[in-house]
């Protein structure tokens, strides 16, 4: 008898998710991302230039024998007004629907544990004017507000076309 209300004291923390996050900046905004398709956090990697690619893409790295793709984010999410941009320090390795992508990020800050119920929807009217919707959710931590990404909808499906083509090259 004593043992079945333990075990129902340890399941009361699932009825409250909490979610992980990889929490980062760029700029003087804060980003979070599912921990869990953070694949690793590298920092400071020789990036090769590539011709004609579009301008976010930063270029490609050798990690470990697989070539991996890098996008600056500050670019692709056109956060590059105004303060001119860090330099690139850190890169953020995930895994996007299956492809393996780096991102380059001012900083990575931490890993966040968020309640799922503190995320609230992003606002129509910032969505409304997202070409490819990749705002997931925004929520209040102790240093400000806290913008959660998509990451499978950063990139439009031509852009995603692109970056496949680029890589069989």
């Amino acid at each position: 008898m004593d043992q079945a209300y333990l075990n129902q004291k340890e399941d009361s923390p699932e009825k409250d998710p909490v979610m992980q996050l990889v929490g980062f900046v760029i700029g003087k905004e804060q980003f979070g991302v599912d921990i869990l398709s953070v694949q690793e956090i590298i920092r400071s990697a020789p990036i090769t230039a590539v011709p004609n690619s579009p301008e976010f893409i930063e270029g490609v790295i050798n990690l470990r024998g697989s070539i991996i793709p890098v996008i600056d984010l500050r670019k692709r999410l056109n956060l590059h007004k105004g303060k001119e941009a860090e330099p690139v320090t850190w890169i953020l390795i995930i895994n996007v629907d299956e492809r393996v992508t780096g991102f380059i990020v001012d900083a990575v800050t931490k890993v966040l544990k968020i309640q799922k119920k503190t995320i609230e929807p992003p606002p129509d009217i910032v969505v409304a004017g997202l070409k490819s919707q990749y705002i997931h959710g925004v929520c209040e931590i102790d240093t400000g507000l806290l913008i959660l990404l998509d990451f499978s909808r950063i990139l439009q499906i031509g852009e995603v076309r692109k970056l496949r083509d680029f890589d069989q090259e």
